[in-house]
Formats: C-alpha cells, structure tokens, sequence
C-alpha cells in the first residue's frame, strides 16, 4: 500500500524548498508593481536644476553647441529636440538637458534602474519572454501543487478536515468576495 501522506509531505516539503527564492523574487516584485501609480519600480528618475547663460545661436546645431560647452559635454548626445522655439533638449543615454534658450534655466533628469528590484520585476512581468516563459509555467504549477499539498500535511483537528478546513474557506472568500465587489458594486 503506498502510504500517501508520507509522499505528500516529501514532495510539499522538498518542491516548497525549490520554489522558495522564486517565491520570494515573485512576492517582492507583486509589492513593487502593485504600487506602480505612487513610484517607478523600475527606475530611478533624478531631476537637478541647471543654471547657464542664455542660448546663443541662430541654429539648432549651434545651440547644441553652445549647450554642451556650458555643461562641459565632450561627447555628442542621441539626439537634439526643439519642443518650441524657446526650449532645447539634448538626449544622452539615462539624462536628458531641457534648457530655456531665453534664460538658460534648465533641468538635467537622470533615470538609473533600481539594482535588484529591475530585475525581479523583468521576471515577474516575463520581458525575457522565450524559455522564461516555460520555466514561469513550471514555477506556476509547483506553486498550484505546493499549496494543494499543504492543505494534507497535518491530520486530525488542525487538518483540512478540522481547523484547516476554516481557514481555507475564509482565504477562498477573500478574493471571491473581492471579484463579487467589483462585478456588481
């Protein structure tokens, strides 16, 4: 006879421990994401305030020009925008310069990727995309099986057929009441 709950327990405990460090990368990222209308999850966005002589020059090249010399660029940005004819941008990997062509006042915003936190969300939100996907799938169904066998490791009053059944009930009605909430109100 094969004695299932010792297999249930086996496999719950030695699949939970596999899935542990995605669990987490997964939990942090669902924080961060959930957030995203209050900040970026994903980058770093600075803004400092330049102070520069007016613009001079007639062309947009020669605005650059004299742009960049202000600010000691030695090297050539991406690109160069005239939004109006009293504002330059000059666009750099990770910065871009908005200057008052009139006054010289500007703005310097720097965007950085937040370390770690990028990264989790890449592979939460699956950018990688490709094998990514399948090993998500596979960490999808561990998780379905983790949580399934866990409702069978412990027998008798605290089990699922005891205690454990309540607190089931109660975790299913949180997000079917929520779903209820949001269908019909």
């Amino acid at each position: 006879m094969i004695k299932w709950r010792k297999w249930n327990n086996v496999l719950h405990r030695d699949i939970g421990y596999a899935v542990v460090a995605l669990t987490i990368v997964y939990a942090v990222s669902g924080i961060a994401v959930n957030h995203m209308a209050d900040w970026n999850p994903n980058y770093r966005q600075q803004k400092e305030a330049l102070e520069l002589q007016p613009v001079q020059g007639e062309t947009t090249q020669e605005m650059k020009q004299h742009v960049m010399r202000q600010l000691h660029l030695a090297d050539e940005p991406k690109s160069v925008f005239r939004p109006d004819p009293e504002t330059i941008q000059l666009f750099y990997p990770g910065q871009t310069y908005t200057v008052d062509v009139p006054t010289g006042q500007g703005i310097v915003e720097s965007v950085r990727t937040r370390p770690v936190l990028y990264e989790f969300n890449q592979l939460h939100l699956n950018s990688v995309k490709k094998g990514w996907t399948w090993f998500a799938d596979l960490y999808a169904v561990a998780l379905i099986f983790v949580a399934v066998t866990g409702m069978f490791v412990l027998k008798g009053k605290n089990g699922i057929t005891g205690r454990g059944a309540w607190f089931t009930i109660m975790g299913a009605l949180v997000p079917a009441g929520i779903w209820i909430w949001y269908q019909y109100f």
